[in-house]
């Protein structure tokens, strides 16, 4: 499960989350695109945008659970 405390500094506030866990798989990026972006420094995910609709949020929480590494989470967790 992603840590609270170690979410990245570019996720946008709200309820989803990329730890410092990300190894830069690509699987969030292609469930939720509207949603997950690259920091290509860095080499990992992070969310840019929360998701506005049923279906982002459908496509978040696919991306939270095929997650390898689990380094997606939700504030409410």
């Amino acid at each position: 499960m992603a840590d609270h405390s170690d979410k990245l500094p570019e996720n946008v506030p709200g309820r989803y989350f990329v730890d410092r866990t990300c190894i830069d798989c690509e699987l969030c990026r292609e469930k939720a695109p509207a949603n997950f972006v690259r920091q290509d420094k860095g080499r990992y995910s992070y969310v840019l945008r929360q998701p506005a609709s049923p279906q982002e949020i459908a496509e978040c929480e696919a991306a939270l659970l095929e997650c390898p590494v689990e380094a997606i989470g939700r504030e409410d967790d």
